[in-house]
Formats: C-alpha cells, structure tokens, sequence
C-alpha cells in the first residue's frame, strides 16, 4: 500500500515543529522558582525588637508569629515554617527538622498569634515541639532545648536598607536576591536549605524512615 505524499505544509510544520525550543518545564532544571505566598502583607518595613537573652528579633506590632533570626525573615503559621529574605515574601516552606535551633528556642510569650496547640503551655519556655511533632523529630533534634545561655551568639545585624523598598517599591522576587547581596554582607551561620514543595509536619511519620534510609545512604 502507498503511503499518501505529505504536503508542502504538512513538511514546513514539521520542520518549524523539529526546530521548536524545548518547553519551559524541561529546561528549568536545577533553578530555584519563587516561593510562596503565604497571606502575609506587611507593606513596610516591620518594627523588630530583640528577645532579651535569644539572638533573635521579634514584631510585637505583627498579627502573624514573625521572627528575625541570622539574617532571615521567619514565620510559624499553624504546623508551618517559612523563612525569607525580604520583610514581606515570597516565602520558603522549611522542613521542621530544620529549623534552626535559636528559633525553636522563641519563649512562647513571644508569639503574637500563637497556634491553639500552645494552649497550656508556659510562657517563659520554647514551644513543645517534640511534644507536637513526634518522637522522629526529637531523635533527629535531641538536645535543641539545652544550651549555654552564657554563650549565646549575637544577633545578625537587621537588614534595614529593606525600609526604602515598601508599597509599589517592593522588589519582585527576580530583583530581590541582587538587592539583598548588594546591600547586606551578613552570611548566615545555619545553612538552611530552603524546601518550597517540603512535606508538612503531619506527613512526617510517613517519610521518616525513609529520610531515615537516604541519610544512612548518604553517611
């Protein structure tokens, strides 16, 4: 059987088509996309005041459970971190175990908009979090609560030249990383590594052995 003769353009659609770059969601690879929106809106820059004895700042004027800690914007909503490096956004989901220990340290007094789960808790003393997110967390964290209060590091310097960029003049998220190592020198001490698509805290039971498993593989 003959096969019927392709057309002139059936040929020029082929040829654009075999010439047509590759789509968008196979040449991003390895880059990191923006993070997310959280529903924070913080139009200017925020008033933060350090927690006496911690080296980490806190908003008393915010509604949302905001922290400043090593050069990194920080924020608990329900069982969720998120950290970044601009005052309002976009924002990166961090793993629960890691968090960095000075911010789980945060006296629960401290918290403007604490989550129900603190309910009962002492005002004078961090969070429960194993308490809260199981004994996998605490084998991986053990010992986040007990420190040297004496030798307690100083605080990062706050990033203030953020203040002239509020309103309309906040940066968008491609701009922002530029602004940030162009104007703030500070190069944090816990390397976090920022996990936007992370699993939330309650799907923690279900990977931990096998996070377990890929760190044995990894030692």
């Amino acid at each position: 059987m003959r096969l019927p003769m392709a057309t002139p353009l059936a040929l020029l659609l082929a040829a654009s088509l075999g010439s047509a770059p590759l789509p968008a969601q196979q040449v991003s690879i390895g880059i990191h996309l923006p993070g997310l929106d959280i529903g924070i809106n913080q139009p200017t820059y925020p008033n933060l005041v350090p927690v006496p004895g911690y080296p980490v700042y806190y908003a008393p004027d915010s509604p949302n459970n905001y922290f400043f800690y090593d050069g990194r914007y920080w924020v608990l909503q329900g069982d969720d971190w998120y950290a970044s490096s601009w005052y309002n956004g976009p924002w990166d989901r961090i793993r629960p175990e890691l968090v960095p220990a000075f911010v789980l340290r945060v006296p629960v007094r401290y918290y403007r908009h604490a989550p129900e789960y603190f309910r009962g808790w002492r005002g004078e003393e961090p969070p429960r979090w194993g308490e809260r997110w199981g004994r996998g967390w605490e084998d991986r964290r053990r010992g986040w609560d007990h420190w040297d209060r004496g030798a307690a590091p100083r605080p990062a310097p706050l990033p203030t030249y953020q203040r002239e960029y509020a309103g309309p003049r906040y940066p968008q998220p491609e701009h922002q990383q530029e602004l940030h190592q162009r104007n703030y020198q500070y190069q944090p001490r816990d390397r976090v590594r920022m996990e936007p698509e992370g699993p939330r805290p309650q799907d923690q039971g279900r990977h931990q052995g096998e996070d377990h498993r890929k760190h044995q593989n990894q030692d």
